[in-house]
């Protein structure tokens, strides 16, 4: 990454033992059951601090319909920051405020994005995208947001490696609620 370039940033809520929320982890209904408005306030005032946020296509459409019609806090940012939609079917991209298709190479569509004047880029959303970003060793910074709880089942964050990923931490934030915000940089 050159001096110029744009960071990509992997922001991701995560159970102890390193599982994506979701429903059949029971994983969402622990996220959704916790009121921390410092937590939350500051999620959304990183949202704000984006430049475009990158998702997959199934991400994608499961959003487009809720954002926009919902209340809640992340939802102004959600919709005002330009999306970009990773996908090689086609996908319509009308529906969602300001969106983008990047339809090629990963490697290459992110150094292109990185390259673009602006705001750091967000991963957002999207397990199999995110593994995807994180096998090319694309992301240049993780914010990892730990709930307390453990999963015990679901998907693991960060896919099978044949050597360690190294990464600095570079922040750890408590929460009353319980979360804590860990921020590691991709150690060189």
């Amino acid at each position: 990454m050159t001096v110029s370039e744009r960071k990509l940033i992997l922001s991701y809520y995560v159970s102890v033992d390193g599982k994506s929320v979701g429903a059949e982890n029971g994983m969402r209904g622990v996220m959704e059951s916790i009121d921390d408005d410092v937590q939350e306030n500051e999620y959304v005032r990183q949202l704000w601090e984006a430049g475009a946020f990158l998702m997959g296509r199934a991400s994608y459409d499961a959003m487009k319909g809720f954002w926009p019609v919902v209340e809640h806090p992340s939802a102004a940012p959600m919709n005002a920051i330009p999306k970009v939609v990773f996908s090689r079917t086609p996908v319509s991209v009308e529906e969602w405020g300001e969106a983008s298709i990047a339809a090629g190479d990963l490697s290459e569509e992110i150094a292109r994005l990185k390259a673009e004047p602006g705001k750091d880029l967000f991963a957002i959303a999207g397990d199999t995208f995110q593994r995807a970003l994180i096998a090319a060793d694309l992301v240049d910074e993780y914010r990892l947001w730990v709930l307390p709880a453990a999963a015990g089942t679901g998907t693991a964050l960060f896919p099978k490696r044949s050597a360690p990923l190294r990464l600095r931490l570079v922040q750890s934030t408590p929460f009353p609620s319980g979360i804590v915000e860990l921020r590691y940089a991709r150690q060189s």
